[in-house]
């Protein structure tokens, strides 16, 4: 991953305080302290408390991670604890080539 010194936005949209959105939220610090060190901010939306707010990006199931910045956007839904799969769908790390 190259470093243009660009901050990553990203939106995770959970509903209320379920085991699922604590372990994305969870599991999405962890990976960011590790990868994007002082380089990105996490923004939480709560749908039961915002549900107007699910429109503009879509959101269909929940949890569900938005990349905003850097482009190309990119969702991710589930409780973010397949690291591979994040670190891949972020476009943090290239997929790894299947043999």
């Amino acid at each position: 991953m190259e470093d243009t010194g660009e901050i990553w936005e990203l939106r995770l949209y959970i509903a209320g305080k379920t085991a699922k959105s604590v372990a994305a939220l969870g599991n999405l610090k962890k990976y960011c302290e590790e990868y994007l060190k002082d380089k990105y901010v996490i923004e939480v939306i709560d749908l039961l408390v915002h549900p107007q707010l699910a429109e503009g990006d879509q959101i269909l199931a929940i949890p569900t991670l938005v990349k905003k910045v850097p482009e190309p956007i990119r969702k991710i839904i589930g409780d973010l604890s397949n690291k591979e799969k994040v670190l891949v769908g972020l476009n943090i790390r290239p997929a790894k080539k299947q043999e």
